[in-house]
């Protein structure tokens, strides 16, 4: 089976490498620390072939440079924030698919953090490397796209099958949370959630990675669409406004 590689860097990034040990491809999925990636792959013995990047922001992209130099490895990258990554030898969008080894990852366009924002999914693996599009109980920040694109991008990864596990770039889970209870008192499941993940947080276990399934009954930001969520949060049976004003409402809280 493919293997998936995870650690803390930067002050709340996750790193991922992905590794094929029938070909001995490693891909590394953003480059937040190319010293700490470059030192995990020595740590594991892999030899670095590819990197596969989520969107342009520095603490996704900004290893590129350094681990390219180490490795010589081929760069891929979203074709919509391209112009500003480094390295770039790919560029990718929604439909293509990526290699590593024999194993598909397909491409995502999950515009609306950055334009070009795009996540991995292998589904021959059962994981979805999804940058800053989603994260447990939450999605990005609306830095650059507007709602319409954002709640598209959010259906495509509603739409992954309901096991897959999603890997995000960072442990937000907690202050998420927080949010997600006073945006939705009246879920059940989220208040179970919620005391899970303080008591992971609690004992410093890692939120990352998730199922979709669990995101799907809770997230309040995939359940836009949620006519509880649209009543307590406006739009009239607007799911992109409702969408939009619980994004508005997160950004102050």
């Amino acid at each position: 089976m493919i293997e998936v590689h995870q650690f803390p860097c930067l002050s709340d990034n996750y790193g991922f490498l992905l590794h094929d040990p029938v070909s001995g491809e490693t891909a590394c999925i953003d480059t937040p620390d190319a010293e700490e990636y470059l030192r995990q792959a020595g740590i594991k013995g892999w030899q670095i072939s590819q990197i596969w990047n989520t969107h342009w922001h520095a603490d996704h992209a900004g290893g590129n440079e350094a681990i390219k130099a180490a490795t010589g490895c081929t760069i891929v990258a979203p074709a919509g924030d391209a112009a500003k990554i480094a390295g770039v030898d790919r560029t990718v969008d929604q439909g293509e698919t990526v290699m590593l080894g024999e194993w598909d990852a397909q491409v995502l366009n999950v515009g609306g953090h950055t334009m070009g924002h795009i996540a991995y999914h292998l589904p021959d693996a059962g994981v979805a490397f999804v940058g800053d599009a989603l994260f447990a109980l939450g999605c990005g920040r609306m830095f650059e796209g507007s709602a319409p694109q954002f709640w598209t991008s959010l259906s495509r990864l509603k739409a992954l099958p309901a096991d897959t596990l999603l890997y995000c770039a960072h442990e937000y889970t907690q202050s998420n949370a927080r949010f997600a209870v006073h945006a939705d008192p009246d879920n059940e499941a989220l208040a179970a959630y919620a005391q899970d993940i303080a008591k992971a947080r609690a004992e410093n276990r890692p939120t990352v990675p998730f199922p979709l399934a669990r995101e799907l009954a809770t997230n309040p930001f995939l359940r836009a669409d949620d006519s509880a969520l649209q009543a307590r949060w406006g739009g009239g049976g607007d799911t992109v406004a409702t969408f939009a004003a619980l994004r508005e409402a997160k950004n102050s809280f």
